[in-house]
């Protein structure tokens, strides 16, 4: 480790791995592998060496993987020919091998469920002629205007494409699905109102806005159904803007979990940049935290865990750091899981070498560890 030297005992330390159960959902522990869009497969199939990535986190100690960004069968659900399709049958063959990987290691693991909107350019592989789709149509870093609205019609055609998603995460034999919600993507730009302006029933109020979420959770969970567990994944601030807030306060916050809860979100994945940042004033709760008090669900936290530079900061290496402040929070009950993101891109061993009291052994973050499958 760098300047910092891991002081947790193995009895706090412990509180990681302990077993825990949601549903049909058992892991043997709460590290869970968060998700991060790779690019290592080509015509969006991923091969042997992406079931093998997955593979050696779940042979070293992650309970949980959720996979990168998988695409939903949309022309405009991508921006890269090389993230992987959750669609067509050479890809959804792939993906059973990276289960069947998995599994083998004694891990569980659920994809991400994915489509990003108008944060796509025109003309991005791999179908340039297919505009960016949105709520109504603006590019959140922009602002500009650069497709029509989606119309009731192609909304219905996106929840479904969700629905058959999740159907197939089910069939090819996943423990799970998440639903990304967040970082200014398809879905989150319904919530937020700077890339939602409709009038009709998917605009207006902070509730009104979280209808298309709903009604892909309510499709995914029919096409499921009651005991296949369902992950949402939320932001507050987006790719296109770290300051963005949906919510201001616990109340507003409420307003806008209860209709996802309803709707039958089974765990809430609550995406920041720093897990430790209290989310409101007048409590240190984080945002899995207020979370899981306002709804009563499990909550997964993460934002830079276990290292001393948040992810933004891209162009920077980033060193192990003390677990302590994770550890108080996870003990005393704040969330229930906590997902790990460039601490495992680089380390696949990052669990076991945490278990096993061999902080001494972690290896640190670099940009370079994004252009290796390690």
């Amino acid at each position: 480790m760098s300047s910092q030297e891991s002081t947790a005992d193995e009895v706090t330390v412990q509180a990681l791995f302990e077993p825990y159960q949601e549903g049909n959902l058992k892991l043997s522990n709460r590290i869970v592998m968060a998700p991060m869009t790779r690019g290592f497969s080509p015509n969006g199939v991923p091969g042997p060496d992406v079931a093998d990535y997955y593979r050696r986190r779940a042979a070293n100690g992650v309970g949980l993987i959720v996979t990168e960004g998988t695409l939903i069968n949309h022309p405009a659900a991508a921006a890269s020919p090389n993230w992987p399709n959750f669609h067509g049958d050479e890809a959804l063959q792939g993906w059973a091998k990276v289960v069947e990987a998995v599994h083998s290691a004694g891990g569980r693991i659920i994809p991400q469920l994915w489509h990003v909107g108008t944060t796509r350019k025109i003309g991005s592989l791999p179908n340039p002629e297919a505009l960016p789709v949105g709520p109504s149509g603006i590019d959140a870093a922009t602002g500009e205007q650069v497709s029509e609205p989606l119309s009731e019609q192609e909304i219905a055609s996106l929840v479904e494409a969700f629905a058959q998603a999740a159907s197939d995460a089910k069939r090819i034999g996943f423990d799970g699905i998440e639903i990304h919600g967040a970082h200014g993507y398809l879905i989150d730009q319904f919530f937020w109102e700077k890339t939602n302006r409709r009038t009709d029933r998917y605009g207006g109020s902070l509730a009104a806005r979280t209808l298309f979420a709903t009604e892909v959770v309510k499709a995914c969970r029919q096409a499921v159904g009651p005991d296949f567990p369902i992950v949402f994944r939320f932001s507050q601030w987006k790719g296109a803007d770290y300051s963005a807030k949906l919510v201001q306060t616990p109340e507003e916050l409420e307003q806008f979990l209860a209709p996802l809860a309803e709707a039958g979100v089974d765990v809430f994945h609550c995406s920041t940049r720093r897990f430790w940042e209290p989310e409101f004033e007048g409590s240190d709760l984080n945002l899995a935290g207020w979370t899981k008090k306002l709804t009563g669900k499990p909550t997964i936290t993460v934002g830079s865990v276990g290292l001393d530079v948040e992810f933004t900061k891209r162009d920077e290496s980033a060193n192990t750091v003390t677990l302590d402040k994770l550890l108080d929070r996870l003990n005393r009950g704040d969330f229930d899981l906590v997902a790990v993101g460039r601490a495992l891109l680089h380390d696949p061993e990052w669990a076991v070498k945490i278990r096993d009291g061999r902080s001494d052994e972690l290896r640190p973050y670099s940009q370079e560890s994004t252009k290796t499958l390690y």
